[in-house]
């Protein structure tokens, strides 16, 4: 399944901070990301499983590959094809990244519970593409969230047609 059958409209978002830097005063930045990943991923249903299995996942190590990316992932009961979420936040999240950068793209990945081997090649494509200081540089600079889908779908100027392939 292309990556633009995963990452729905409703699915790729620009958080301008609010969302992330509301709740209790001096509350982590991170679980709020996650929360906003969930709420995404969960296409209008109840969101808090996902977050939970996210977080769970964020705390045993951290998603960030670097260069301020991050790909929360989770393998999840009662699904049956992986989901994608993709969110640019305007206010970086610190996700205890190995180079101390903060993150401000977030391509969160569900997977069904028994999808082991896809799981691990999906991460490992998400990783190389993420790895392009280009590509990056494309999606901080993308105009709205349409622009973004685009980019991510490989329909933009950076079409890739390799890029995270989903099938099962």
């Amino acid at each position: 399944m292309p990556l633009h059958d995963l990452l729905s409209r409703a699915r790729v978002a620009i958080l301008d901070g609010h969302a992330i830097e509301t709740g209790a005063p001096g509350a982590p930045a991170l679980p709020r990301a996650l929360e906003a990943a969930a709420w995404l991923l969960a296409d209008g249903g109840d969101s808090a499983p996902i977050a939970r299995a996210l977080g769970e996942r964020e705390s045993r190590a951290s998603t960030a590959l670097g260069h301020g990316v991050a790909v929360p992932h989770a393998r999840v009961a009662g699904i049956d094809e992986c989901r994608a979420a993709f969110l640019r936040l305007a206010h970086p999240v610190d996700f205890g990244a190995a180079d101390g950068k903060r993150v401000d793209l977030v391509l969160a990945l569900l997977v069904p519970e028994h999808d082991i081997d896809a799981q691990l090649q999906r991460l490992a494509e998400i990783a190389d593409r993420f790895a392009d200081p280009e590509y990056r540089a494309a999606l901080r600079k993308a105009r709205d969230a349409g622009h973004l889908r685009r980019l991510l779908s490989g329909a933009g100027p950076d079409f890739r047609p390799d890029f995270l392939p989903c099938a099962a």
